[in-house]
């Protein structure tokens, strides 16, 4: 089951990946993410369905057109790659809690928190990818995540009797909400409303697990933000006037408060020994 139940799922964040191609595509140019079917930009022909197998169809296809051979951008293979391995990881970090639970009102509620991982990453993919090309964070991306997460993250505390976290959730996303909304009004060259909204969505997920990943996410956001910024000059592919999308950094951090954020803020505290 460790290796199956990953397996399948990163199987599943395939396809998954295939959908958050037309998001990134289609959403900052305000069009259905539904209609029309998948066409090739060059030709118009249609995607066929055999041909729009994750990662598959790209490589047996050599990334071009079946019917123009125009090429198709390698990007695309790789997204649904990232949202498979993204899932199987989350699959792999969950599984052992899931399988500790003995009642099936904690199984749930491991399944709900599951579900909100799976989603966050799903949209740190698609708003990372539209960042890096638009420089911009969709509303139609990041404020429909708020009720998503919001629901999930209480299913869970109510199923498995923890309101102290979904308690904490709220208040995580309060307090990166209104951080970085005094930030933009500090300085609005350097902070867009877009990454205030997408502050409080990342509030509410690193709220739900803890203190220290909150304090280790908000924080981590900067680091690699700044430690990009300066590569970057460092290369001259970039000079200080030059606007550097936040998002992907603010989501990048989220990720470790999640991730490492307990065991991080034990190593801090234990170089002062507050441990």
């Amino acid at each position: 089951m460790t290796i199956v139940v990953p397996t399948l799922v990163g199987v599943f964040g395939a396809a998954i990946g295939s959908f958050l191609n037309v998001v990134i595509h289609r959403v900052p140019l305000g069009v259905s993410i539904v209609r029309p079917p998948s066409a090739c930009a060059a030709c118009a022909a249609p995607v066929r369905p055999y041909d729009n197998i994750p990662i598959v169809s790209w490589l047996v296809l050599r990334g071009r057109c079946r019917d123009c051979a125009a090429p198709f951008s390698i990007r695309y293979p790789l997204i649904e790659l990232a949202t498979a391995l993204a899932f199987a990881a989350i699959a792999v970090i969950q599984l052992p809690a899931l399988l500790a639970t003995t009642t099936m009102t904690d199984a749930l509620a491991v399944l709900l928190v599951t579900t909100a991982l799976l989603y966050f990453a799903s949209i740190s993919i698609a708003l990372t990818a539209i960042d890096l090309d638009t420089h911009r964070l969709p509303d139609a991306i990041v404020l429909p995540a708020y009720p998503v997460l919001a629901a999930l993250l209480a299913a869970a505390a109510i199923a498995a009797g923890d309101l102290e976290s979904a308690a904490r959730a709220a208040a995580g996303a309060g307090i990166l909400f209104a951080g970085y909304f005094a930030l933009a009004l500090i300085s609005p060259r350097g902070m867009g409303m877009g990454d205030v909204k997408l502050a409080g969505v990342i509030g509410l997920v690193l709220g739900w697990f803890g203190w220290a990943a909150l304090a280790v996410g908000a924080l981590a956001a900067f680091i690699l933000g700044g430690v990009v910024g300066v590569a970057l000059i460092v290369a001259r592919r970039a000079s200080r006037n030059t606007g550097i999308p936040f998002g992907p950094w603010m989501l990048g951090g989220a990720w470790v408060g999640i991730l490492l954020g307990e065991p991080i803020a034990r190593g801090y505290l234990a170089l002062f020994g507050l441990n």
